[in-house]
């Protein structure tokens, strides 16, 4: 191994500042990109899809679980797939273990669901051993085929206007390898973080940011963890962007 140079420690703090630039330019790249993918077009699902979950048949409009977004991981976990009927795709298993606490998309509207050909009872014995508590349902049609996941891993995006439902977003490959976070999921989303810094359509779900966090034990109580201090946390976080960069990052 090619052991990069040795350097004083001001001479590694002037290369730092040099790639941070570039970086804060991935930043902003990477928030535009989020926003144009916010003014996609949207496709119609015409056709009834039907899945098995836990608590028996269940609709597409069902795994939305009452929320406006619904976000969907094809795991592959199923006969024919190396592992089964013990373990899953080592890479969809990867995958999951990566996974943020869910309270957080819900508290955007948005629920994370995965769907398998495996039987319910396999997926369930598989959740209790990984420690998995995402909800996951078994293809019962053609959802795969269809939307793009009968060979490969993918997500797709979906929202919800009452009972009619669009596709808003794919992504597949090395596109969702580092997908996970809460930030990841809602930027590829339709309606993205919905804080009032992002580019978004006119009328736009928006709050201020920090404003809707909570520790993820703090939903349900609705506590306020800002003790009525939001205004001076969101100038401070102003300020700060102001000197590292002239920009929000």
């Amino acid at each position: 191994m090619n052991a990069t140079r040795i350097v004083p420690p001001q001479e590694w703090e002037a290369a730092r500042q040099e790639l941070l630039v570039k970086e804060k330019e991935l930043t902003r790249a990477r928030d535009a990109l989020a926003a144009e993918r916010r003014r996609m077009p949207r496709m119609a699902v015409e056709k009834e899809y039907a899945f098995e979950g836990p608590n028996g048949p269940a609709s597409l409009l069902d795994l939305f679980e009452g929320r406006r977004q619904l976000v969907v991981y094809r795991f592959f976990f199923e006969p024919a797939v190396a592992g089964w009927p013990d373990s899953g795709c080592v890479g969809c298993s990867l995958m999951a273990d990566q996974v943020a606490h869910l309270v957080h998309l819900n508290a955007r509207d948005t629920t994370l669901a995965y769907v398998s050909r495996a039987p319910q009872h396999d997926i369930e014995r598989l959740k209790a051993r990984m420690g998995w508590d995402i909800p996951w349902y078994t293809i019962t049609d053609s959802f795969d085929a269809d939307f793009g996941v009968d060979e490969w891993h993918g997500t797709n995006a979906f929202l919800r206007d009452g009972d009619r439902i669009f596709r808003t977003y794919f992504v597949d490959n090395r596109g969702d390898e580092a997908l996970g976070s809460t930030w990841s999921y809602l930027d590829l989303s339709a309606l993205g973080r919905q804080e009032e810094w992002e580019d978004s359509p006119e009328g736009y779900p928006q709050s201020r940011p920090y404003e809707w966090w909570r520790r993820h034990d703090e939903y349900a109580a609705d506590i306020d963890p800002w003790e009525g201090q939001l205004d001076e946390k969101v100038a401070a976080t102003k300020e700060h962007a102001r000197r590292s960069a002239g920009d929000a990052v």
